[in-house]
Formats: structure tokens, C-alpha cells, sequence
């Protein structure tokens, strides 16, 4: 699990420091952004295995994100998990089509969100190309 790659984008630096701790101590390689454009150069750059990604943010929210990395062939297939503090509604068809694999309303536990990392990695989602 330690050659995993996660990026974290989140503007508020508390959140970002506690996932930072909590997934490297977990082993895993971590990136972390405090916006979306920050996020989607650190993606293009570093090509993570999976991208965990606050909904509101400045220059570009998770979503616009989301449907960056999906239009960029190098990241369409990295999974992520969208951090959400208000109340998020989407439909199941917008969150797959946006390679959303799980919403985690804040506040969170940074062992929820461990747990859920882990999930996806263990049954194989993270790293496996889309069809």
C-alpha cells in the first residue's frame, strides 16, 4: 500500500494536516493542495491513485475538479472521494459520472476517511482503468 499515491485537496489547512498525518502514517504517499487549480496541477504532475477533494474551494470546486480530471486523459481514471460541509445532493448518475466513489459529509473522523482509503484500495478500485 505504500507506493499509493493520495492527493488532498482542501483550503482549510487543519483538515489537510490532519488526513496528511493520519494517511502517511497509514503508509501512503500524500499530496497536498489548498485549491482546486493547485489540486489539478498536482495531478497532472503526480498522477495520484486517488484524489480525496473538498466540495467548496477556491479557483475551483471539487466538482469543477472532478470534471477536469475526468477530461484529461493522463487523470480520467483516478477515483475520488468528495468532502462535503453542507448539504450535498447528488444524483447517483452525476456522482459517477464525476468518478466519485464516496461522499463523506464534515465533519468527519480522519479514521473514516482512513477506512475508506483503505477500502478502495484493498478491493482493487484505486489504480484500475475504467472501461
Amino acid at each position: 500500500m505504500g507506493n499509493k499515491t493520495i492527493l488532498i485537496a482542501d483550503d482549510e489547512t487543519h483538515i489537510l494536516n490532519v488526513l496528511s498525518i493520519k494517511l502517511r502514517n497509514a503508509g501512503f504517499n500524500v499530496v497536498t493542495a489548498e485549491d482546486g487549480a493547485e489540486a489539478y496541477a498536482l495531478a497532472c504532475a503526480h498522477q495520484p491513485d486517488l484524489v480525496i477533494t473538498d466540495y467548496q474551494m477556491p479557483l475551483l470546486s471539487g466538482l469543477e475538479l472532478c470534471s477536469k480530471l475526468m477530461s484529461d486523459p493522463k487523470t480520467r481514471n483516478v477515483p475520488t472521494i468528495l468532502l462535503t460541509a453542507r448539504g450535498f445532493s447528488m444524483s447517483e448518475a452525476d456522482i459517477t459520472s464525476h468518478n466519485i466513489r464516496e461522499v463523506i459529509t464534515k465533519p468527519f473522523s480522519p479514521r473514516e476517511v482512513l477506512a475508506r482509503v483503505q477500502d478502495l484500495v484493498q478491493h482493487n478500485v484505486v489504480g484500475v482503468a475504467s472501461v
